[in-house]
């Protein structure tokens, strides 16, 4: 399954986790996705989207 929001393309982000005696591993941020149903043109979807997105879109209803 990709970890990808499928309206604005945000997708996972590699980052450090820097430790308190500041040894740096590498670490993988991924985006919170939700699988949310939709109506697009009539037609319910289920689509993919981030909670960011997901935030703006109920916004604008």
């Amino acid at each position: 399954m990709a970890r990808k929001c499928e309206i604005c393309g945000k997708g996972p982000q590699f980052g450090n986790r820097v430790s308190h005696s500041n040894r740096k591993t590498r670490h993988k941020f991924d985006p919170n996705i939700q699988h949310v149903r939709i109506e697009v043109d009539g037609v319910r979807k289920r689509i993919k989207i981030c909670t960011s997105c997901l935030k703006s879109l109920k916004k604008s209803v």
